[in-house]
């Protein structure tokens, strides 16, 4: 299907839904293979890529690798933001869909440390560091497509949906793992049966092409496309979207990475880190662990949507703090809960958590797009999310699982997931309400501000 035209009128498109399928199916494959990473890294790779006399020290190393697809994300943030402000946000999100997908199938193919020693993890990184790449230039570009089809007014609730992929992709990863897993012995899984669910994604990003490549362009952005190529032909020159964004909406990004510090860390520890503390600290089985995140994350993809309509009637600010200052005070209780080595204690320790995530992540691709103008958004809201990724998930199973070894206790952990909480609490309550912004409307020269005016028409007061 080729681009709507230049004069479509911004607002919410009568294909919202075909807008929002394609974005959600996407953005689940490509969280699907970042995931899958993780949870080998927590289960088997420790042994086939980094093996070690002390299994905590390999699944720290392999995690550090894990870390390194994060590190990459800025860097296909800034790249794939600059192309995508400039060329469009579709043409920018088939070719994260196939680098990640590329990536993760290739790694199903890896040879092991044992067959070709330290070539194993060289190749496992450089392959992680692709997947970082393509999944920082995903997230902007999935939630921005569809901030900027929709409407005003029910833009938490479209935008919410790409946030749902996160789940969904762990949903499915972790699905998979734990299907190989009851039906294939350990020596199985261990030696061939991990490399199932990195082959299948060849086959899942191909159905996502597929449907991916058949939406139209966002209306605002062509709208300012054009207003973009007027100002050329009357040679006015824009400076490059990065050094926009930094020379006028610094504080914006401070506020999204602020935003994003307690979402991302608490994720990963729920999910990620869990797996390390239930087999390696408890001593439970890989299923425990897997089918408790299974069933968490099936609620958590289902009430994420229902957090971002929340947001349209209360505000972005409301619904992130209920999530943030909630997660504050459950990062003592979910370690209590886990330890009480109960496989339904645990789901419940993991489900609660992950609705108070799916508060934080549910309102946040509407709250992040509604701070940047349109010719810059990209490049915002994509250096804004994925400089957090490194000073927030990269870090997170790292610092759990090394506290984890240093004191033997959960204690510690949960003291680091309360203030990383603390600080998105804090960053949001200073930050300003976004709800009901023009997205159509570009920031005046003057301040940046001017353009962001809280939905005055619904709610009868200022929103702050």
């Amino acid at each position: 299907m080729s681009d709507a035209p230049a004069t479509a009128a911004p607002g919410r498109s009568p294909g919202i839904a075909r807008i929002v399928s394609a974005s959600l199916i996407g953005t689940t494959i490509e969280w699907y293979d970042f995931f899958l990473y993780g949870s080998a890294a927590a289960l088997v790779f420790n042994t086939l890529f980094f093996p070690t006399a002390d299994p905590l020290v390999g699944t720290l190393i392999a995690f550090i690798t894990y870390a390194i697809g994060f590190a990459a994300r800025p860097l296909g943030g800034v790249v794939f933001g600059h192309f995508g402000d400039k060329i469009g946000r579709k043409k920018l999100l088939v070719i994260s869909l196939l680098m990640m997908g590329g990536a993760t199938f290739a790694m199903g193919l890896l040879p092991t440390y044992e067959t070709i020693g330290i070539g194993a993890p060289i190749l496992l990184t450089v392959l992680r560091l692709i997947q970082g790449f393509a999944l920082g230039g995903e997230w902007g570009g999935a939630v921005l497509i569809v901030s900027e089809h929709g409407g005003d007014k029910q833009r938490g609730f479209w935008a919410s949906w790409p946030q749902a992929g996160a789940p969904g992709g762990n949903l499915l990863a972790t699905g998979v793992l734990a299907l190989l897993a009851a039906v294939q012995s350990e020596e199985a899984f261990t030696s061939w049966g991990w490399r199932i669910p990195f082959l299948l994604s060849g086959v899942l990003v191909l159905i996502g092409l597929w449907i991916r490549v058949s939406v139209s362009e966002s209306p605002v952005f062509l709208a300012a496309k054009a207003k973009a190529q007027a100002d050329a032909a009357r040679g006015i020159k824009e400076k490059a979207p990065v050094v926009e964004v930094f020379r006028r909406s610094w504080r914006e990004v401070l506020t999204a990475i602020g935003t994003r510090f307690g979402e991302n860390i608490s994720y990963y520890v729920l999910t990620a880190f869990l797996l390390v503390y239930v087999t390696t600290h408890l001593g439970l089985p890989k299923s425990t662990a897997l089918n408790a995140v299974l069933i968490a994350s099936a609620v958590h993809f289902v009430t994420i949507p229902l957090w971002g309509a929340l947001s349209d009637r209360i505000g972005r600010r409301p619904v992130t703090l209920i999530g943030s200052a909630g997660m504050a005070l459950w990062a003592f209780a979910f370690f209590t809960l886990v330890d009480s080595k109960s496989f339904t204690v645990i789901t419940l320790a993991v489900t609660v958590g992950l609705l108070l995530h799916g508060a934080m992540y549910g309102p946040q691709a509407a709250f992040i797009s509604e701070m940047f103008d349109t010719k810059v958004r990209y490049s915002g809201a994509s250096m804004g999310s994925q400089l957090a990724s490194i000073v927030a998930g990269a870090l997170a199973p790292i610092i759990a699982v090394e506290l984890l070894r240093e004191y033997d206790s959960a204690t510690p952990v949960a003291l680091y997931l309360c203030l990383a909480a603390v600080i998105t609490t804090v960053t949001v309550a200073l930050a300003r309400e976004t709800r009901g912004r023009d997205l159509a409307r570009d920031m005046a020269a003057g301040s940046p501000r001017e353009a962001r005016r809280p939905e005055r028409a619904a709610a009868g007061t200022d929103t702050v």
